[in-house]
């Protein structure tokens, strides 16, 4: 599913609200999850799940084409942990 689909489905099941509304609603919603997240907070919707940043360490890797060894740097990610609902 994609967002826009997202948007249709509440709107469908919304009819009082308009569809610029809710397009608005989500669009907020992702926004502040992505900004909490790049604060390094977690963010935790109870009975659905918790979004958080992991730390994935520096590695050696290799270059699939060439198969020559690269240094990968440390990085922050996205992890999504489902609730146990």
């Amino acid at each position: 599913m994609i967002k826009s689909e997202l948007v249709q489905i509440i709107a469908t099941r919304n009819p009082h609200l308009f569809l610029r509304d809710v397009e608005n609603i989500v669009s907020a919603i992702f926004d502040e999850i992505t900004d909490a997240l790049a604060e390094g907070n977690r963010v935790e919707l109870r009975g659905f799940g918790a979004f958080s940043v992991k730390n994935r360490p520096a590695r050696t890797g290799r270059n699939p084409r060439t198969g020559e060894s690269v240094e990968v740097e440390e990085k922050w990610v996205p992890f999504f942990k489902t609730g146990k609902e």
